[in-house]
């Protein structure tokens, strides 16, 4: 179904080593609105969405599994270098302790992911603007960490993944205009 291209979906570059800064990009990583959640979601939705939207889920959460890397590799780039006091001082003491440098499935206050972040309702509409909201809280989370980061080789892979989301919103939005107007079609049998 997938063809792996052994390179990130949009190059990843960090000026510094920065654990706090890492710390603030795992919500993106394990948190509610983040990148595994998002892929799973829409690949799990697919199953019950009519075939004319299908498609849609599936190319946008396959696109998520490749966000998923490039804060992985994000993550991996600000604490490869970073001491254990290093980790301690950006509260990231914890997260050590259990897993070293690791990346784990967590939010930014160190809460495991969950699979109760992921919503299937079972009606499309109502689970596309699911997804919208979710694409515009990924958006807006990844303004906020753009908003307190320094670094601007990172920013920019930040600004390409803010981006993406936008693009990902607007889709979920034709999306959901398609369902209307198939729905109000009159059907012969």
């Amino acid at each position: 179904m997938w063809v792996y291209e052994k390179k990130l979906q949009y190059p990843v570059r960090v000026s510094t080593c920065n654990p706090m800064l890492a710390k603030f990009l795992i919500e993106q990583y394990g948190g509610a609105d983040g990148e595994l959640a998002a892929a799973l979601r829409y690949l799990n939705q697919r199953y019950s969405i009519p075939d004319s939207v299908i498609g849609l889920l599936t190319d946008i959460g396959t696109e998520e599994f490749a966000h998923l890397e490039m804060i992985a590799t994000m993550v991996y780039k600000l604490t490869k270098d970073a001491t254990p006091e290093q980790m301690k001082a950006a509260g990231l003491g914890a997260h050590y302790a259990d897993h070293d440098k690791a990346l784990f499935y967590h939010n930014a206050a160190g809460n495991p992911w969950t699979a109760t972040y992921i919503q299937a309702k079972g009606d499309p509409i109502a689970d596309l603007y699911e997804d919208i909201a979710a694409e515009e809280k990924a958006r807006a989370t990844y303004q906020w960490i753009i908003n307190m980061s320094d670094d601007p080789d990172l920013n920019d892979g930040l600004r390409f993944l803010r981006e993406r989301e936008i693009v990902h919103s607007q889709r979920f939005r034709e999306a959901v205009e398609i369902l209307k107007e198939e729905r109000g079609k009159k059907k012969f049998f």
